[in-house]
Formats: C-alpha cells, sequence, structure tokens
C-alpha cells in the first residue's frame, strides 16, 4: 500500500475548552497528514459521555463543544471537502462494531488499560461500564473505516495495542469465515501509531511533571484556543520555572520539566525541534525564552481563535459540514459493517 493509499483515522473528544495541547499534540498533525493520506477525522462524542456529566456538561454544552472542536478543525486549516469531518454519534457503525469487540475484548485486557484507573481514581466502582470499555470503542472508530494509520499521543499508545489485539483476535477467531467473505489474511489491518515530532505530550504551564489538561482547576495551566493575545502573553509569562538559566545540552535539560516544556512549546510552535531550538536560548534567562514563545504563539494561535469566533456564529454551516461529513464516512463504513455481519453469521 503506498502512502498515499493509506487511511488515517483520529478524532478529539468535545469536552469542554480545546487547549494547546489539543492543537500541537492532535489538530496541527491532523492538518500536516493532509497532503499525504486519507484522512477522517472524527468529534468523538460519544467518549464525551463516559464519564459523569458534570465532565461533558449536559446536552446543550456537548452540542456547543462538538460545534466547537469542528470549528478548530476548520480554523486549524482541516479541509473538509478534500477529507472527511463528521461526528461519530451520526454514524451508527461505531456503535454496533464496539457491541462486536465488547464480545472480542477480554477482560483482562482492559483491566490493564491505565488510562481508565487514572481517570477513575479511587472510585472504580462507581465508574461507568462506558468508560471501563472505552477502549472497544475507540477500536471500533479505527476499525469501522479499516484504517491503517492513527496519530496517537504517548497516553493513548496503550489503546491502540488494544486495538491491534482485537483486530487480531477477530481474525483469528473468525478466520474460515473471512476466508469465505474474501479476507484469507484476515479482514482487518492491524493499524500503526503514527507519533512524530516535538511536543507529542504537553504539560501544564503551572507544573511540567503534569499533563496539560482542561481539567486542571487553574485557567493558568493552559492555553486555550480561544484565548486572546493578551491572554496568552499573560499565562506564558506567569509559567512555572525553575533558577536557573536555561540549559546548553539535552542531557541538562534532564531533570527540568518547565524548561524542557517551555522549549519544547517553542519548538512545536515553530516547527523545529528540541535539539534545534536549544542553541537559541542556551544560557539564557527564563524570561527571555516566556517573551518569544509568547510572541510565536500569539502569531500562530491568535488567527485560529478568529476563525473559529467566525465560525462559531454560523452554527448552521458547522451543522452542514458534520452531516455531509457523516454521510460520507457511513458510505465507507456500512460496506466494512455488511461484511463484519456476514463473517458473525448476523442474518440480514
Amino acid at each position: 500500500m503506498s502512502q498515499a493509499s493509506q487511511r488515517v483515522f483520529s478524532g478529539v473528544q468535545p469536552t469542554g475548552n480545546l487547549h494547546l495541547g489539543n492543537y500541537l499534540g492532535a489538530i496541527k498533525r491532523f492538518v500536516a497528514m493532509q497532503s499525504s493520506h486519507e484522512c477522517i477525522y472524527c468529534v468523538v462524542d460519544l467518549h464525551a459521555i463516559t464519564q459523569d456529566r458534570s465532565v461533558w456538561g449536559g446536552p446543550e454544552e456537548l452540542a456547543r463543544s462538538t460545534r466547537e472542536v469542528t470549528a478548530a478543525y476548520l480554523a486549524s486549516g482541516i479541509d473538509p471537502a478534500a477529507h472527511i469531518v463528521f461526528n461519530q454519534s451520526q454514524v451508527a457503525a461505531h456503535s454496533e462494531l464496539a457491541w462486536i469487540f465488547n464480545c472480542v475484548a477480554r477482560v483482562g485486557w482492559l483491566n490493564r488499560m491505565t488510562q481508565f484507573k487514572d481517570k477513575a481514581g479511587k472510585n472504580r466502582e462507581n465508574a461507568s461500564v462506558g468508560l471501563y470499555a472505552y477502549p472497544n470503542l475507540m477500536a471500533a472508530d479505527i476499525l469501522a473505516y479499516r484504517a491503517t494509520h492513527v496519530p496517537v499521543g504517548e497516553d493513548q499508545k496503550q489503546h491502540l495495542e488494544l486495538t491491534r489485539d482485537i483486530a487480531q483476535k477477530f481474525n483469528i477467531d473468525m478466520a474460515d469465515a473471512c476466508t469465505e467473505a474474501g479476507y484469507p489474511d484476515g479482514f482487518f489491518p492491524l493499524p500503526e501509531p503514527l507519533i512524530t515530532g516535538p511536543a507529542t505530550r504537553v504539560m501544564s504551564l503551572r507544573d511540567g511533571d503534569k499533563k496539560m489538561s482542561k481539567s486542571d482547576p487553574s485557567d493558568l495551566s493552559r492555553i486555550n484556543l480561544t484565548d486572546d493575545a493578551d491572554t496568552i502573553a499573560k499565562k506564558i509569562r506567569k509559567a512555572k520555572t525553575d533558577p536557573d538559566a536555561l540549559p546548553e545540552s539535552m542531557e541538562a535539560l534532564k531533570g527540568r520539566p518547565e524548561a524542557a516544556n517551555l522549549l519544547g512549546l517553542f519548538a512545536a510552535l515553530q516547527d523545529a525541534t528540541l535539539e534545534t531550538v536549544l542553541p537559541q536560548f542556551a544560557g539564557r534567562q527564563f524570561s527571555e525564552l516566556k517573551q518569544a514563545l509568547a510572541d510565536l504563539a500569539v502569531e500562530k494561535l491568535s488567527p485560529i481563535a478568529g476563525e473559529m469566533q467566525k465560525l462559531m456564529a454560523s452554527q448552521d454551516h458547522i451543522d452542514a459540514i458534520l452531516k455531509d461529513g457523516a454521510e460520507r464516512a457511513n458510505a465507507i463504513a456500512e460496506p466494512v459493517m455488511a461484511d463484519v455481519r456476514r463473517i458473525m453469521g448476523f442474518v440480514r
């Protein structure tokens, strides 16, 4: 399979304000992949409801957040005509295939998923079944389109490994039926991760050891994609640092999480590597890095915030894009599901 024919699937949850971590870790990469891959980009609203309503906000907030993620996709440069942009709940294949995968995946596999442990915390007995089975739905999201590649952050690599395990077990368990259906090598591909470039894991501006998160109670911990220029500059000025001058080597950067985070953010926004950015600031004070980072962040993010604001004022336009994308996504997923039903022996 040539690179041009590789199919990428990925999605972003609509659970509150999008931030710089979402942009650098996901959306910016989505934009870059458009030139080399067939791309399907989803707003994963079914995933959003796996946690308590206090997290996803209820019906009005979910609808608003779904449109906001779509606006961020478009404002960042994703082309909904050349590629597919839709929200997950509009394509029934996701839910149908997720149930089949609930019956393929093993409880022991899910028990190893660290993200469930992190999100459920000490309250595991009161967590939803949806949160526990979330990785099976993620597998269905990918495999309903027989996607070959998935851009993932470090925290999602484990889920992608599970997706590969589910695909492989399905192929082995149903080998005879797959062969009869015309797939002697197995029906589902084993999708590969795409993890490239700096800042795949963006950390909090208030604690370089914690991931940047919309759930952090301090708004100073993150840069929201809707922040204006003054707010972006203020948050970067207030970012946590250490007392030493900036390091001169990658080795000296170890054990300095705040320095690594701010330099990594600069590198990612500049489309550079940490190794090439480090000499620009070696031996200098954090204040100089913060000023340069603030200027760069404002330059890169302010146009996105402005375009998002315009798009959010045109709800019908966003909804039309999601509807068109869902129809095109369903045109890919439904033939896949027809084969899955035939392989499983479901009478239609």
